[in-house]
């Protein structure tokens, strides 16, 4: 395992360091509400703050796609690293020296494909830098090309821009040289060539280097410019999609632009590398560059974490034009303000930028940045002319891309707007915009409705072929309590491979866990007595302990063995196996231990399990983000333990009857007629069994220990 590079104490001393907002903050904008933090969610479509942060646990969870967790939780699934980078990130915030023993062959090899192809290109990112400041050809080429279109050395180091030597496998020899492996090469794309025993092709030899960052600054791609004039050949050639490089979710310069972008409360989006470069030069840092794609669902979503309000810059050609129209109405459909500059006739952003300091740039901005509507409609009407049809297509081209704005409030400003500039009735356009509206909301029904069948028809696919493996009768088996010495060591392989096989326990299994987890040994009641004491007119009245129930943990596992009953998920069982071995411990707190465990699949859950939807249940008054909110639920549910506790084990014992039940007739379809007496016999035992615990759970259930 990776995370076992690192020793427990140093793992220990991050956990306690990693600030759940501090660390979130680094990727999305957060906003108090009440005692806890609540912004965009970074891993859904998010137009609303769904995605909360807990000070208080220390956590963050999203209550619409359920995503989140601890801060190392965050760091993995945010910038797609393993735990062991996600510990070595969080020890370099919080300046944490991590000592590390020397990689063996093995623990090389080991190595996830993603953290190799990483790797690999941190090393050429400083190969090409250290090419174009110090050899010839890198200087006297690539430096002259930098410099020659006005970029000072600070803005060239900033963005670690570099060069690739003409020579067609420089680099490629140099890498395998260093150890890096031929097929890693060809995954980044860094080189190219077909079968094993050809040399390899550098993929941006004869080019200057424009590596492009992830959120966390980590290289994931590169982009190179050629400097001489090659025959059926682009001027930029950029890294190929990979494992690890997905250029519709990333935005060149967003590292370097994310903290302006939260301070000034608004983007700059513009198309190339040289626009962001010029443009931090001329002091304007809340900048990024879509990289000449046609503008994407999950660069939108990235910018929209830092703010809502984005301003196209485009050159003021016709191509820039259509460019600028052709991103605005994704911005729109997430609920971005938008507005668009077009810059003056043969300027783009590269040339425009380097005429400008940061205060004259913003004033051309402000004289003439204009919203959407506005643009779109008043360049439309100057293309359509008196001809009625082409303006009936105008018009139906606006409505369209008022439409997609989700906030009432908004669309109703910009029919007014609209309707004046055109000279149409807002009546008109309101109920066209109505129309179009529920077109979109139906197809996107039809959508949402096939996707859950294909997921469907895989979650079955799935749990078939587990059930071909053998795991569910695993699973099974174990439900009688049969748990073995050696569970707490099962593979997360295997934890997956039975949780995709949607055992019918599950979800009574993770609510029995939930409870032990949140409190542990919290005793499931107390009962106090009122008593007097003192002399004559000074008389005292105290409440007194006279008796305490037993703890969550200490119940749950009385309540659970007499019937034989044991946790058929393997990581459910494990983490309350733990549980119950720490439960004697004086001052054990079941839910730091989990959420500061060295395996991440149980601090995983164990974040889940704190933040669980089960908070916004109708037995809570607030939910997370409410002044108080969770404080009070979980008050008022720890209060109420004495019976939730004991009904959430009979919830299980009585999905574990009705699975018997169901077994038995099943088996009585399959079996001969001579069998059938003896499961006659048993499934009156599991009916009569099976009523009893309907009479309790018909009842308020009160704790019988």
């Amino acid at each position: 395992m990776f995370w076992e590079m690192i020793d427990q104490v140093t793992i220990g001393r991050i956990q306690d360091a990693a600030q759940i907002v501090e660390v979130v903050s680094d990727f999305v904008t957060l906003r108090k509400r009440g005692a806890n933090y609540v912004g965009l969610c970074p891993f859904h479509e998010d137009r609303n703050p769904s995605f909360y942060v807990s000070p208080a646990k220390n956590i963050c969870k999203c209550f619409a796609c359920g995503e989140g967790g601890t801060p190392i939780h965050f760091v993995m699934k945010h910038e797609q690293m393993t735990y062991y980078e996600a510990l070595k990130y969080l020890a370099k915030k919080y300046h944490i020296e991590v000592v590390e023993k020397e990689f063996t062959d093995e623990e090389k090899r080991a190595q996830s494909d993603r953290e190799s192809m990483f790797i690999l290109n941190e090393y050429a990112r400083d190969y090409f830098v250290k090419t174009l400041h110090e050899h010839p050809e890198g200087k006297a080429v690539g430096l002259s090309y930098f410099r020659e279109r006005g970029f000072r050395d600070d803005i060239i180091k900033k963005f670690q821009l570099g060069y690739s030597l003409e020579q067609r496998d420089a680099f490629s020899i140099e890498a395998q040289k260093a150890g890096y492996q031929r097929d890693y090469l060809l995954k980044t794309g860094l080189s190219t060539g077909g079968e094993s025993d050809r040399p390899l092709i550098d993929r941006f030899r004869g080019r200057v280097l424009f590596p492009v960052h992830t959120l966390s600054g980590k290289v994931v791609a590169f982009g190179g410019r050629i400097l001489k004039k090659v025959e059926n050949t682009g001027k930029y050639v950029n890294s190929p999609e990979s494992d690890i490089y997905s250029k519709s979710s990333e935005l060149y310069g967003i590292y370097f632009a994310k903290n302006a972008i939260v301070k000034q409360d608004k983007c700059f989006l513009v198309e190339g590398y040289t626009d962001v470069l010029s443009m931090h030069q001329a002091g304007i840092e809340n900048v990024v560059a879509s990289s000449g794609t046609a503008l994407t669902r999950g660069q939108i979503r990235m910018i929209h974490r830092f703010s809502e309000n984005i301003t196209v810059l485009y050159d003021g050609d016709v191509a820039g034009i259509n460019a600028a129209l052709r991103g605005i109405d994704l911005l729109l459909e997430d609920g971005m303000n938008v507005k668009v500059v077009l810059l003056p006739e043969g300027e783009d952003p590269d040339s425009f930028a380097k005429k400008q300091n940061a205060e004259s740039f913003h004033r051309y901005i402000g004289e003439n940045e204009s919203d959407f509507i506005r643009f779109k409609t008043e360049l439309l009407l100057q293309q359509v002319g008196n001809d009625p049809i082409k303006r009936a297509g105008l018009i139906s081209n606006v409505v369209e891309s008022i439409a997609l704005i989700p906030n009432r409030i908004k669309r109703s400003v910009y029919i007014q707007q609209s309707g004046l500039l055109l000279n149409m009735d807002e009546r008109v356009l309101i109920a066209e915009v109505n129309r179009v509206r529920k077109r979109n909301y139906e197809r996107k029904r039809e959508e949402r409705n096939r996707e859950e069948a294909r997921k469907e028809q895989e979650e079955t696919r799935r749990g078939q072929e587990a059930e071909r493996t053998g795991s569910v009768r695993g699973s099974r088996d174990e439900a009688h309590g049969e748990t073995g010495a050696g569970s707490v060591g099962t593979a997360p392989s295997m934890r997956r491979l039975a949780a995709t096989s949607k055992s019918p326990y599950d979800r009574f299994e993770r609510a029995i866990l939930r409870y032990v987890v949140r409190y542990g040994n919290i005793p499931l009641y107390r009962k106090f007595e009122e008593r007097k004491w003192g002399e004559g007119n000074q008389v005292f009245h105290e409440n007194v302990l006279v008796e305490e129930g037993p703890g969550v943990t200490e119940f749950v596992q009385f309540d659970l063995a007499r019937d034989r009953i044991g946790f058929t998920n393997p990581l459910y069982r494990q983490m309350f196996e733990e549980a119950c071995d720490h439960m004697t411990d004086a001052g054990f707190n079941a839910g730091h231990y989990f959420l500061c465990h060295s395996d991440p699949e149980v601090s995983k859950l164990a974040s889940e399990l704190m933040s669980d939807r089960y908070e916004l249940s109708k037995i809570h008054a607030k939910i997370l983000g409410e002044e108080e909110g969770d404080k009070d639920s979980r008050l008022l549910e720890e209060n109420q333990l004495y019976h939730l506790v004991p009904r959430a084990t009979t919830e299980l014992k009585n999905a574990y009857i009705l699975q018997k039940i169901k077994e038995v007739r099943e088996e009585m379809k399959r079996s001969n007629p001579e069998r059938h007496v003896e499961l006659m016999g048993q499934l009156k035992q599991f009916q009569e069994v099976r009523k009893v615990l309907a009479k309790e759970l018909g009842e308020r259930i009160v704790l019988r220990y």
